[in-house]
């Protein structure tokens, strides 16, 4: 589900970005700001838990994905020029694995590993049995339920409040710039 919303993100997030530079004269990273406010939300409504989370994140974050592989090179090349893009668009690719070995690898990985060695204690406490080896207790970790993953979703949410301030900053910062390449229209 996220690949296939993902597809319409970028598809929907190159056509939401050229109407706000070229229909209300707004930077492009107005857009980025949008799309990080609607993962947020997605994100924190997965991590309240309530009804129908994993359809909402997956709908939401395979959009908010796709938006950003839409919108970022098109206001690096704004913000930077042509000239050394094919670079710069390089770094910005490697932006995404970076992030993913940081927080799926070390926040994620971390926080689910201490839910599930907790409820493998709760267990073992329960049943009144030890295993065998560290070992394999290591091998049968596994958590169950909202605990799991609520709070990477709310770090996650946090995380994208703070790019939303960091995208208007930009905005602010760049007003001159998106008004000498589309006109002194803006706000």
């Amino acid at each position: 589900m996220i690949s296939i919303w993902n597809f319409l993100g970028r598809v929907g997030g190159g056509y939401f970005s050229e109407a706000i530079i070229r229909k209300y004269a707004y930077p492009r990273p107005v857009a980025m700001a949008v799309v990080q406010v609607v993962m947020a939300i997605a994100l924190f409504y997965y991590a309240m838990g309530w009804p129908g989370e994993i359809y909402v994140l997956s709908i939401f974050i395979g959009l908010g994905y796709g938006a950003h592989w839409a919108i970022v090179p098109a206001s690096a090349s704004e913000l930077f020029g042509l000239k050394s893009f094919g670079a710069l668009y390089n770094f910005l690719t490697l932006s995404s694995p970076a992030g993913s070995l940081i927080f799926s690898g070390v926040i994620a990985s971390g926080i689910y590993d201490h839910f599930a060695r907790k409820q493998a204690g709760l267990q073992l406490l329960n049943s009144g049995s030890l295993p065998a080896t560290h070992l394999e207790e290591e091998k049968s970790l596994s958590c169950v339920g909202l605990e799991c993953y609520s709070l990477t979703c709310g770090i996650m949410s946090g995380l994208c409040i703070i790019a939303v301030i960091l995208s208007l900053i930009v905005v602010r910062r760049t007003r001159s710039v998106y008004a000498q390449l589309y006109g002194n229209t803006l706000v």
